[in-house]
């Protein structure tokens, strides 16, 4: 996606603020939501930015200094961060999640163009630091899902396909990374999103609906989405036959992301593909690493 450049990310990106603010304006934040023991106050509070806690400013000068260093433990950052922020009263929140908003802003405004495609050090690993910014709309869909059940409206179709090309993006870049040679479209009734990684490199392009050829999933958008964040069991979906796998090997090819970063969004997907092939031709070995935790970052 840096090859659609800042102005079509930003679009993106902005857009799934835009809309997660206007659910978080309209939620009571004190009710719960579907992750164990957190509120909508707790899933506002970690995308927020606040004077201990500026994940976009510190991934963009580690950008600039070169990338290196260990990546965070998601969990352990949004432990502490919504421990300190656990009081903030309704104002202070919804303060927070326009500062981030503004962050982005200022990164797509300020930084210089070299920036963009100099890699940071993520949780999931080192990624263009425009893929990092690009990953903020994933987040923003999966969490705009999870405050439907503190009673918001559901993200618009817009927000979740803009979630979906953030995963396609951020899972071609670790296929990439990981000298993996093949793809996968993931596939929604509106459209969708196919990356493909050869050669150290990777793309990603928007697919029209019912475009299915060679490795995909095939769902409706929020149903791919809570299955990649491990919201949903794809397995039952699978079952349940409201997610559809296509060219099984070809999706398998992608599994050694697995044991390079355990925790990467669409992990279960690629799961699923390893279960299925293992039941079916004693394949799961070549899978490796466990998932199913779920990543609340």
């Amino acid at each position: 996606m840096a090859d659609a450049g800042r102005e079509e990310v930003g679009r993106l990106v902005l857009g799934a603020w835009d809309a997660f603010l206007a659910q978080a304006a309209a939620v009571d934040l004190s009710r719960a939501t579907r992750l164990p023991g957190w509120r909508a106050h707790e899933v506002c509070v970690h995308l927020g930015v606040w004077p201990d806690h500026t994940a976009l400013a510190d991934l963009a000068a580690a950008a600039r200094a070169g990338g290196t260093g260990t990546p965070a433990d998601p969990d352990a950052v949004n432990a502490r961060v919504t421990t300190a922020h656990r009081d903030a009263s309704r104002d202070d929140v919804l303060a927070a999640l326009r500062r981030a908003r503004d962050a982005t802003v200022r990164y797509l405004a300020d930084e210089p163009a070299w920036v963009d495609t100099a890699a940071t050090v993520s949780t999931v690993g080192r990624l263009p630091m425009l893929s990092v910014v690009l990953g903020q709309a994933y987040e923003l869909a999966v969490h705009g899902l999870d405050l439907v059940s503190s009673g918001a409206v559901p993200p618009p179709a817009p927000v979740l396909r803009a979630g979906l090309a953030a995963l396609a993006d951020v899972t071609g870049a670790l296929a990439a990374a990981c000298g993996i040679r093949g793809g996968a479209t993931l596939v929604t009734p509106d459209g969708g999103w196919r990356f493909a990684a050869a050669g150290g490199g990777w793309t990603v392009r928007p697919v029209p609906p019912g475009a299915v050829a060679g490795a995909a999933v095939e769902a409706p958008a929020d149903l791919l989405l809570d299955a990649a964040s491990g919201r949903a069991n794809p397995v039952a979906a699978l079952a349940r036959r409201q997610l559809r796998v296509h060219d099984l090997p070809g999706l398998m090819a992608l599994t050694p992301i697995v044991q390079a970063a355990p925790g990467i969004p669409g992990g279960p997907i690629l799961q699923l593909a390893a279960r299925t092939l293992g039941n079916a031709g004693g394949l799961l070995s070549t899978a490796g690493g466990l998932l199913g935790r779920l990543r609340r970052g």
